[in-house]
Order: C-alpha cells, then sequence, then structure tokens
C-alpha cells in the first residue's frame, strides 16, 4: 500500500499532503462574456453553463493516474456538449438510479497549467453514480494530457502541476 502523498512544496516551503485536486467554477467560454452581459446571457451552476441558449456545457473530473499512488490527480473541468446531449444530461443529473453507462461526446473547454493547449481536445464524459460527476475520458492522441492520462504520472510530476496551480503568482512567464 502507498503512502499518503504528500510533498515539501519549493515555492512556499510548506509540506503540502493529499493528492491535489484543482477546478474551475465555470468553462473558459465563460470568459468570453463581458461582465456585464453575463448575468443576461448565462445561466451557471455548479456542475452546468449555459450560454446564450446556444452553448452547452458539464462539469467533469479528468484524473490522471499518479504512478505508485493509490489517488489520481484529479481536474475538475469542463465539456463542451451539443443541445440533445445536454438536455439528456440534465436529466440524469439528480436522477439518484442513473445509468452509469452512458457516456456523451464533447469537447475539452478547460486550460491545465503545465500543459500545452489542451482546450479542443475531443473526450468521452461518462456518467458516474449518484451523486458523483462524470469522469472525462480524452481521445488517445499524442497530446501530452492525454499520453498523462493513459500512462499515468510520476508524484514528482504531480508536485510539479500542483506548485503551478498553488502559485501561479510565481510561474515563469
Amino acid at each position: 500500500m502507498a503512502e499518503t502523498f504528500g510533498f515539501q512544496c519549493v515555492t512556499c516551503g510548506g509540506y503540502h499532503v493529499g493528492m491535489p485536486s484543482f477546478g474551475w467554477d465555470y468553462p473558459i467560454q465563460y470568459l468570453l462574456v463581458g461582465e456585464q452581459e453575463r448575468g443576461r446571457r448565462i445561466r451557471l451552476t455548479p456542475d452546468t453553463c449555459v450560454i446564450d441558449g446556444e452553448w452547452f456545457f458539464v462539469r467533469g473530473c479528468l484524473d490522471i493516474p499518479v504512478r505508485e499512488q493509490e489517488e489520481p490527480l484529479s481536474w475538475g473541468v469542463w465539456c463542451s456538449l451539443s443541445r440533445q446531449s445536454f438536455e439528456r444530461y440534465e436529466e440524469l443529473l439528480s436522477q439518484a438510479a442513473r445509468n452509469a453507462r452512458e457516456s456523451f461526446f464533447g469537447w475539452l473547454c478547460s486550460a491545465l497549467p503545465g500543459y500545452p493547449d489542451a482546450q479542443e481536445l475531443k473526450t468521452m464524459v461518462r456518467i458516474q453514480p449518484w451523486p458523483t460527476r462524470p469522469l472525462i475520458e480524452l481521445e488517445p492522441t499524442d497530446h501530452p494530457l492525454a499520453v498523462d492520462q493513459r500512462q499515468g504520472i510520476t508524484a514528482s510530476r504531480a508536485r510539479e502541476l500542483a506548485e503551478l496551480v498553488l502559485h501561479p503568482q510565481d510561474r515563469p512567464r
């Protein structure tokens, strides 16, 4: 059994315990709508986002296995869905007996620190038992994020990614 993941942060000097999990409150497209217009044009919940009644997004977990660790590094990301898939997703969202085998094609709509542009990577949004958010599975490509999801990362790489999120002001520009 692996020890609890923890690391000495080279940026702040603190010791962080537990496998990190990071997420965003909205898809990146949310930022394309001016602040004054968001209340009128966007319907945002913790799990869904609709922009102008035309663009549909769902929040899910993109897990990256960490070698020799029990827990994955988990990114809370957003994916776009078609209207039809989104409507079905909303039907399933609050169902305690939802079918955990359903899945939907989508496009990744989140930027992840430590990776080249990952927006618009093809995904499968895989429904999980209630009340768990869906798992996001990337199409198997040579994009570094897709490779990491398939092959896993080292604990050292998990620490590096965590430091990028925990200390964004200290990122190299």
